[in-house]
C-alpha cells in the first residue's frame, strides 16, 4: 500500500488544503545539467547527450509496492497535479510540475517511488527552464550554478553478489532445459556484482561519467538507483508513443573492422533474432490496444555502444493528444516486457522468482519521469547500480533461449556490468 503523502520525508495532515504551488521560468544556459546537481540525497536524474531534466530536494514523495503499485502511483499523481497551482511560462514536455520515479520489476517484495522536486532543471533544444515546487505558497526560483565537483570513489573492491559465476551458470543451464523441455520459450536471467568503497560514494561521480561514456544512453537516478539505460521503454509525447526494444547483444571488441564483422554476425544470428522477436511482440501487443495506429519494422539494426552491441527495433504509436492514458498507464502495461522477463510472460516471471536466486529490486523495472500533461519517458532500469552508502550493488541480465551457452551469457552479463564498474573507478 502506499504510504502517506509527505514533504521532505515527514506526514503532511494538510494536504487537502496545502496544494502544490509550480512555477516555471525559462533561463540561460547554466552548463551541464548533472553538473548543476548539488551534494544532496534527493537528487534526481534522465540526462541523453545534454538534454533531459535534473533535480533535488523533495516537495512530495509516494512510496508504493505490491501487485498495485502502478495504480496507486497514478492516483497519488492525478490527485496532486489536479489540485496544483501551475505557472508554466515554457510549455515544453518536462516543465511544470514534474515527477521522477523508479518502480520495482516484481509485484513482491520491491518498493517503487515517485518524487517530486522541489528544484528542476531541463533542457530541450535551445530552451532550458528552471520549475520550483513548494506546498501551499510559491517558491522563489534559486540561483542555479554549476556545483563543487563530487569526490571519487576510493578503494573500490569488487565480489560476487548472491550467486558465483560458476552457480549462476548452473541457473542458466538449468533455464535452457526448461525451454527446451517446453515449459517457456525465453527467460531473462539477472545476476548481481557488489562493489564496495572506503567511504560513501556520490552518486554524482558515476552519474557523469556514465553520461560522458554513453551519451547515446538515457543517464538516471532516482531514490539510489542509477545508471545509463539503452532501452526506452515509452516515451509519450504529444500523441505519439515510441519504445525502443533491446534482444540480442555480443560484446564489442574494440577493433572496428572486427566490430563490423561481429555486427553482420548479430544481425544473421538466428538464436538472437528469435530472442528479439519475443520482445517485439511483447511490446507491440501491449501497446496496440491504446493505439489508433501502429509502425513495426520487420527487421532490427544494429545499435551500437562502447561496450557491446544490441539488435533494436523502434516501435511506434499513435494515441489521442490530451487522452486519458499517461505515459505511466503505458509502462505499466508495458512492463514486464520480455526483453526483461521472457515469453510467456507469466511462466517467465514465476521461473525467475524460482530460479534466480537474487533480489531484483528495482533492477530492470520502470525509471524515468512524468509531467502533469501525462507525457513523459520511461526507460528500462538496465545497466545499473543500486547504492547503499558505500556499497553498490551492479546488475546485469541476459536473454535465455533453447540455443543459449551458459559460458557466453556469463560472458555477456560481465560485459553489461562494465558501464558501472567504470564509472565507479577513478
Amino acid at each position: 500500500m502506499s504510504q502517506p503523502f509527505t514533504v521532505d520525508g515527514a506526514p503532511d495532515p494538510g494536504r487537502e488544503s496545502a496544494p502544490l504551488v509550480v512555477r516555471t521560468v525559462r533561463v540561460e544556459d547554466p552548463g551541464a545539467l548533472l553538473a548543476l546537481l548539488p551534494d544532496d540525497d534527493a537528487i534526481t536524474a534522465w540526462v541523453r547527450r545534454g538534454e533531459g531534466v535534473v533535480g533535488w530536494g523533495a516537495a512530495a514523495v509516494c512510496r508504493t509496492s505490491g501487485r498495485d503499485r502502478f495504480a496507486e502511483a497514478s492516483r497519488w499523481w492525478a490527485e496532486h497535479y489536479r489540485t496544483a497551482v501551475v505557472r508554466d511560462a515554457v510549455s515544453e514536455p518536462g516543465s511544470g510540475l514534474v515527477c521522477f520515479g523508479s518502480f520495482a520489476f516484481g509485484d513482491d517484495p520491491g518498493e517503487s517511488v515517485l518524487v517530486v522536486p522541489r528544484v528542476v532543471v531541463g533542457r530541450r533544444g535551445a530552451t532550458t527552464w528552471v520549475t520550483t515546487t513548494g506546498v501551499g505558497a510559491i517558491s522563489t526560483p534559486p540561483r542555479v550554478a554549476v556545483a563543487a565537483d563530487p569526490v571519487a570513489p576510493s578503494g573500490v573492491t569488487f565480489a560476487d553478489g548472491a550467486l558465483s559465476g560458476a552457480e549462476w551458470e548452473t541457473v542458466v543451464a538449468e533455464a535452457v532445459r526448461r525451454i527446451n523441455d517446453g515449459a517457456l520459450e525465453k527467460v531473462v536471467l539477472a545476476r548481481d556484482l557488489l562493489a564496495t568503497a572506503a567511504d560513501d560514494v556520490d552518486v554524482r561521480w558515476p552519474l557523469r561519467r556514465l553520461a560522458a561514456s554513453y551519451p547515446m544512453c538515457w543517464t538516471f537516478h532516482v531514490d539510489g538507483l542509477f545508471g545509463a539505460t539503452p532501452e526506452m521503454l515509452v516515451r509519450r509525447e504529444r500523441g505519439l508513443v515510441t519504445s525502443r526494444v533491446l534482444a540480442g547483444t555480443i560484446r564489442r571488441t574494440g577493433d572496428d573492422a572486427r566490430d563490423l564483422a561481429l555486427a553482420a554476425t548479430l544481425a544473421r544470428s538466428s538464436k538472437d533474432l528469435e530472442e528479439h522477436e519475443y520482445a517485439v511482440r511483447s511490446v507491440a501487443d501491449a501497446l496496440a490496444p491504446y493505439c489508433s495506429s501502429m509502425n513495426v519494422p520487420e527487421a532490427p539494426f544494429v545499435l551500437h555502444l562502447p561496450n557491446v552491441m544490441h539488435l533494436a527495433t523502434d516501435v511506434a504509436g499513435v494515441i489521442p493528444d490530451q487522452g486519458p492514458v499517461t505515459s505511466l498507464d503505458l509502462a505499466a502495461a508495458l512492463h514486464p516486457s520480455a526483453a526483461v522477463g521472457g515469453t510467456p510472460t507469466e511462466s517467465a516471471t514465476r521461473l525467475i522468482d524460482e530460479i534466480e536466486g537474487m533480489r531484483r529490486g528495482r533492477y530492470a523495472g520502470p525509471v524515468g519521469w512524468m509531467d502533469a500533461s501525462g507525457d513523459g519517458e520511461w526507460g528500462l532500469a538496465l545497466r545499473s547500480g543500486e547504492l547503499d552508502g558505500a556499497v553498490v550493488r551492479l546488475f546485469a541480465g541476459c536473454g535465455i533461449v533453447a540455443d543459449s551457452d551458459p559460458g557466453a551469457e556469463l560472458a555477456e552479463a560481465q560485459a553489461k556490468f562494465v558501464p558501472v564498474r567504470d564509472a565507479l573507478g577513478e
